[in-house]
């Protein structure tokens, strides 16, 4: 095998002494390192070169080699080596393994390639190079094609990889059938999201970037991604919702994305007392609404009185936005509904509020000396309360203090008796 290098190999061995193996295995990793360098300086010279031709698709096959290409060199290098080891050793065994090895990385790596391709390919449809023709495809049909030809890449890849492996095609075609049964039903729920997710890429129900929500499930929010088995959705709240694709062949879905406008629907109250100028408001309302600036006029334009309200009359505006930006039509609607309170007090009308009228069969008069007199008579009742209040309580201190009264009062009594009796001596002795 190295008849060709012998030379080399014979002045390596008497100048640096080293055995024919060694350096063997030393030149095959010189030139290992020389097709690197020179299979690099290719590519990176010739890729910018191929981006400016009018061929859109050259560039995408060397950008997609540049790695693969250079992990194939080192690992032949290695397995040469392992070649020189096995000639050195004389291991019979190892040449069948190793042509096996060299086959299966070189179809891997053929396979990494492809994958990039791939993904290159994705990205070039959607956003072709400058100065070419072509349109660009929309995210979700590229993503769609980038992910049937991978799945393709990696069938085709897995075949050949059996086959190099001593694996014959009708084996595999027999494994296929009967197994392919058994990984049906094993794999059924997969299987479902597998389909799923290939008819929401064929219908189009909704893209990535799409603002979708389901009536009958708790399910609103921007799709992030849509792959083959899940459906990523990113809630207003900033929460990733996995949804298997499975669930939307039997999911009610609404896509306000694509609505073409925003609607206005919204109830004005007027005041009952107002009805002779419902006409005048609802004519000068509609005619602001023809003449604004961001109503849809080619969409319908309603302003009617409506019905007989609990509390009002009711009067319906109902209208159409331009845009479809959620800040721009709160912006418009701001401005209506204020403009429509402008309208209604240039009518001299108000705007109803809930309210209640009490009616009273009989005349009630009120009047300020009535009422003076019932305060009066309630603090005459107040003090009269209060002096019962202090009575109560007199007697009550009465009949605790009535046997120590009882002897103070008798002294003075008799204490009195010898007063009297003394001035009645004193008077008898002056008539004498």
């Amino acid at each position: 095998m190295f008849d060709f290098f012998s030379p080399v190999m014979d002045w390596i061995q008497t100048t640096l002494g080293m055995p024919l193996w060694v350096a063997a295995m030393g030149l095959v990793i010189a030139l290992t390192l020389i097709v690197d360098l020179v299979s690099w300086v290719v590519i990176w010279r010739v890729g910018p070169l191929l981006e400016k031709t009018s061929n859109r698709w050259a560039d995408i096959l060397i950008k997609a080699l540049r790695r693969p290409l250079r992990l194939w060199i080192w690992l032949m290098g290695v397995t040469l080596c392992l070649t020189v080891v096995r000639y050195h050793w004389d291991i019979e065994w190892a040449e069948g393994h190793l042509a096996q090895a060299r086959a299966v990385i070189t179809l891997l790596l053929l396979a990494w390639a492809g994958l990039r391709a791939v993904k290159l390919l994705e990205k070039r449809l959607v956003f072709p190079p400058g100065g070419h023709r072509a349109k660009s495809m929309d995210a979700d049909t590229a993503s769609a094609v980038s992910k049937i030809l991978g799945a393709v890449v990696v069938v085709i890849i897995g075949l050949l990889i059996l086959s190099s492996l001593g694996v014959s095609p009708s084996g595999v075609a027999a494994f296929g059938g009967a197994g392919g049964l058994i990984i049906g039903f094993a794999a059924k729920d997969m299987l479902a999201n597998f389909l799923g997710g290939l008819m929401i890429h064929l219908d189009k129900p909704f893209r990535v970037g799409d603002w979708i929500k389901s009536p009958d499930r708790d399910i609103e929010g921007v799709v992030e991604d849509i792959g083959w088995r899940l459906t990523r959705i990113r809630t207003f709240a900033s929460r990733p919702i996995y949804i298997p694709n499975s669930a939307f062949s039997s999911l009610v879905l609404e896509n306000p994305s694509r609505m073409w406008n925003r609607r206005l629907f919204e109830t004005i109250r007027v005041r009952y007392t107002d009805i002779e100028r419902v006409s005048d408001i609802v004519k000068a309302t509609r005619a602001m609404l023809d003449a604004h600036d961001d109503v849809e006029t080619n969409e319908q334009t309603l302003v009617y009185f409506q019905s007989y309200g609990e509390h009002a009359l009711e009067l319906i505006v109902y209208a159409f936005a331009k845009t479809t930006d959620w800040a721009e039509f709160q912006s418009m609607k701001q401005d209506i509904l204020l403009r429509v309170y402008d309208i209604v007090r240039e009518h001299d009308a108000r705007l109803a509020l809930p309210a209640s009228e009490l009616h009273i069969a009989g005349p009630v008069e009120i009047t300020g000396e009535t009422s003076g007199d019932n305060a009066q008579g309630d603090a005459d009742n107040d003090e009269n309360a209060d002096d019962d209040q202090s009575d109560t309580h007199s007697r009550a201190a009465s009949d605790r203090e009535a046997p120590y009264t009882s002897s103070r009062q008798r002294s003075r009594n008799a204490g009195r008796g010898e007063v009297n009796d003394a001035s009645q001596d004193h008077d008898q002795e002056s008539d004498a």
